[in-house]
Order: structure tokens, then sequence, then C-alpha cells
């Protein structure tokens, strides 16, 4: 490494050390406001607007209650989740990547973030931290929007307080173009004319699979597949693939029929928030997908 990165490189290092300093020295200003036991895990879906062109809102998907939460974000914030979501990485980092290699560095692992109350209208988050040769956990006061960022980087868990998903249900909310959408570990994205040429795919409705984890990966599903239908309705959008994941029957699996490598293939898979995993990989796998 040249001396100019070297000296770039260690002033970023030293300026995420001082942010993250400065959290932990106030991490006690405040309390969770809700019991840990009694927030549902979630998993982060997508991003789309609240109401009619309004502000940028990150969906949760809620299992086993078939609905889809939105929290309000900042526009940083949605491009750096919709970012995560897609595998992509900065060239160069941005503030959440920096806080994300910083962690890193210091050998901190975040474990988990929660949304845990909403007051005045305003979405309350938390980080939970563990540290080397430490027992207990450290929790740092943050936005929703910055832990849910950083969540998607270190494949942390989501746990939002009932009382937050009760009043975010009343929100209204619509998706974005050619947006990628998250549900069941599965990552969708639209698919065009040049990527079924270029994947060969067939001339059949659905949304293109970028990336997959969890049951359904263990179940045969690939990147590059095409997804036909969720229990037996065609996703023709990443968003409608969400919905209809959403509106699947409670405590049952989720019926998908897709077609890979010149056969279609049907699983099922469990409606259970898949473990997380650390940002994926960009998806040099699958050629042509640029999401």
């Amino acid at each position: 490494m040249s001396l100019p990165k070297l000296g770039s490189y260690l002033l970023s290092l030293l300026c995420g050390v001082a942010l993250l300093a400065a959290s932990m020295s106030t991490a006690s200003a405040r309390e969770l406001a809700a019991e840990i036991d009694e927030m549902v895990e979630v998993e982060i879906a997508t991003v789309g607007v609240a109401g009619f062109g309004g502000p940028p809102v990150v969906l949760l998907r809620e299992p086993g209650a078939r609905e889809v939460i939105p929290i309000f974000i900042g526009i940083n914030e949605a491009g750096a989740i919709l970012r995560g979501l897609a595998g992509e990485r900065s060239p160069r980092p941005m503030t959440h990547d920096l806080l994300s290699n910083v962690l890193g560095e210091m050998e901190a692992t975040l474990e988990r973030v929660y949304v845990d109350a909403i007051i005045d209208h305003t979405f309350l988050g938390m980080l939970e931290l563990s540290l080397p040769g430490r027992d207990e956990r450290i929790r740092i006061d943050s936005r929703p929007s910055d832990a849910i960022a950083l969540a998607i980087h270190a494949g942390a868990s989501i746990h939002v307080a009932p009382q937050v998903l009760e009043a975010a249900r009343d929100i209204e909310y619509e998706g974005l173009d050619d947006q990628v959408v998250v549900a069941l570990g599965i990552t969708v994205a639209p698919v065009t004319a040049d990527l079924r040429e270029a994947l060969g795919l067939p001339d059949q409705a659905g949304v293109l699979v970028s990336d997959v984890r969890g049951p359904a990966a263990d179940a045969g599903l690939e990147p590059g597949a095409l997804l036909l239908e969720v229990n037996g309705e065609v996703p023709e959008t990443p968003l409608r693939y969400l919905e209809l994941v959403r509106d699947t029957a409670v405590d049952e699996d989720a019926r998908l029929r897709y077609w890979q490598q010149g056969e279609e293939h049907e699983i099922e898979v469990t409606t259970d928030v898949p473990p997380r995993e650390p940002m994926p990989r960009p998806r040099q796998d699958v050629p042509g997908i640029r999401t």
C-alpha cells in the first residue's frame, strides 16, 4: 500500500474509532424501551417510499403475522440498505462501510439490532455489540436506519418491539421501480430481455433469483434461477413476490416453483426468518445481473 493510501486508511480508521468510542461512552444514556423476549425478529425485505412520493421507508417482513412493516429512514440510509441487499459495495467506504470496517478491525461483533420504540413519530433503535474479553454486551443508542444498514453488512439479526410493529402498520407505502427484494432468504430482481438472453431463461413471467441463502439454498435453489410461482401465483415483480410471501397462510410453508438449468422444480420453504449472514458477495457468479 502506498504512503498516501496508508495515511488515508489510518485517518479513516482513527475517525471511526473515535466515533465508536464516543458512542460507547454514551451507550448507557438510554435503556431499551421494550423487553427483549417480547420483540419480534424480522427480515429486511427492501426499500420503498411512504405514501405517494413520500420519504423512504425500509420494509421489514414479520413472519407469522402476514405483515410487512415500514420504518422511516433517511435517503442516504435507503441507498446503503439497497446496495447491501444487492450485494454491492461502494468503490470507497461510505459511512456505514467505514463503521463496519472499524468494528471488524476492533474485533467487535454486531450481534443484534433493536427497533424498540416510536416517540413523537420518531423511531428509536439500538445496536448490541460483543467485544473480545468482555462478557457483557454493549448497547448503543442509534437511529434504526443506521442500525439496519449496519446489520446488513454484519449479518446481525433485527428485532422490533410489538408497539413499534403496531404503530408502523398504519403507514402506507409503495415500492420502487426495479427494486431488489429479499424474502425467505431469496433475493429477487426484475428480469429483462437482455438477462433472459444472457442466462438462457425461458419466455415466462417471473422474477430473477440473484442470491439465495438458508433453507431455500439447502433445498437446491441457486442464483440465476427464474422464480415462476409462489403458492401457485406468478410474482410478476419483486414487490409482488414479497406480497405473495407475506400472504402465505400462517403456520404453512411457502410453495415455490422455479426454472433452473433447463428444468422446473418445486420446493417448500419455511417463512421463518432465515439465519443472517454478513453482507452478500458481489454477484460475480451470475453474469449480467446489475441490481
